[in-house]
């Protein structure tokens, strides 16, 4: 292979890329109808760049190398994501609560989903995608439903207090 052959087709690799802009952009819809901070173009410029850094480290590497380097690409956004993620993380003294994990969590799977797009692992980060706005979408209700009956069941707790017991 030469200096700027391509392993991948510029077909495959505008598929690989657009999927992911796809993918997430789904999940960014989702925190935006939520009126979340981070929301579709977020998300889908997050798993697009996650896509593109995994697919430009699999044209990096020489076809008899290891796969090493793209392994380190990929360990370099999963680190860099978390600042990203940090930034929509609020902290609310007044009523004892933090606000923006599930979208910083939702930015860390696209992150994911992306470099899943970008490694051509279409069925897995599809599969990935159907159930992660299965959480977003049904979890809430879930979660509330089960607080309710916990409530009901042991009575509400202050927040911010500790639990009773040793």
């Amino acid at each position: 292979m030469t200096r700027g052959e391509m392993l991948i087709g510029p077909g495959e690799v505008f598929l690989r890329l657009a999927i992911a802009l796809l993918v997430g952009g789904a999940l960014g819809l989702n925190r935006e109808l939520h009126g979340k901070p981070a929301g579709l173009r977020t998300h889908a410029l997050v798993s697009l760049g996650a896509s593109l850094i995994t697919l430009v480290g699999i044209e990096m590497i020489h076809p008899d190398s290891q796969m090493d380097s793209v392994l380190r690409i990929v360990q370099g956004v999963m680190a860099g994501i978390g600042f990203l993620g940090g930034g929509v993380i609020l902290r609310d003294d007044s009523h004892h609560s933090v606000h923006g994990l599930t979208t910083a969590a939702s930015i860390w799977v696209v992150a994911c989903l992306g470099i899943g797009c970008g490694a051509g692992q279409w069925m897995t980060a599809l599969m990935a995608l159907g159930l992660t706005l299965l959480v977003l979408i049904v979890g809430g209700p879930v979660e509330r439903f089960c607080i309710h009956r916990l409530e009901r069941l042991f009575g509400k707790k202050e927040p911010g207090l500790p639990p009773e017991g040793p």
